[in-house]
């Protein structure tokens, strides 16, 4: 579990076809083989360790649904290590499990913020509300606006000088995760739960004389 407050951006050293290779140094402190870390908002687990850098194993499934195939050497990328039991949540619950990649569409300057715009599928954008939660490669941020087909959030300066939104343009491959409850809500809905009712009651025993 993660806070989507990143700690450092780390520079990709090599990626293979199943081996991802990252220089860091804030997120190696403490941190042993078989700990995770998000890159890019997506968890992976420490698979070897060497000096300044750290290795993981990326999976099919993690190159079909992030960014991370597309990383380059030299590439920054996004770190955070998984919540210490009773650290701060200054973000929202990240699970690291990203529901899939949106496009940069547009970064327009609001005062001293970036308002970044990003197309995503229908299947990301039915779970935001404006005022919501969304992570964007692991950055926990608020959504401004959204409709079907688009959303934005506003960038301060000090997220894009901590992360790598900084370094966004149109046109670039994000990573998106959205809030886990709005995932619980809907699946409930659709369910057609409907709360306590007699029949309920009766089902449970509550209703035995």
């Amino acid at each position: 579990m993660f806070t989507g407050i990143v700690e450092e951006i780390g520079t990709v050293k090599s990626l293979r076809a199943d081996k991802l290779t990252v220089s860091a140094s804030e997120v190696l402190k403490g941190t042993k083989v078989g700990d995770s870390i998000a890159v890019n908002g997506t968890c992976l687990t420490v698979t070897a360790l060497s000096g300044s850098t750290f290795s993981v194993d990326v999976m099919p499934e993690t190159l079909r649904r992030t960014n991370i195939g597309s990383l380059r050497p030299g590439d920054g990328v996004n770190l955070e290590r998984a919540l210490a039991a009773g650290g701060r949540i200054g973000g929202h619950f990240v699970q690291g499990h990203v529901d899939g990649t949106g496009r940069v569409n547009a970064l327009v300057p609001e005062n001293e913020a970036l308002l970044m715009t990003v197309t995503a599928p229908s299947e990301i954008t039915a779970y935001l509300v404006g005022k919501g939660f969304i992570a964007v490669d692991g950055v926990s941020l608020t959504v401004v606006r959204c409709n079907a087909t688009s959303f934005e959030v506003s960038l301060v300066a000090f997220t894009r000088e901590n992360t790598n939104m900084g370094r966004r343009k149109p046109g670039d491959t994000v990573n998106l995760e959205v809030d886990i409850m709005a995932k619980y809500v809907q699946k409930l809905c659709s369910e057609g739960k409907t709360g306590v009712s007699l029949e309920f009651l009766g089902k449970h025993g509550f209703l035995d004389r």
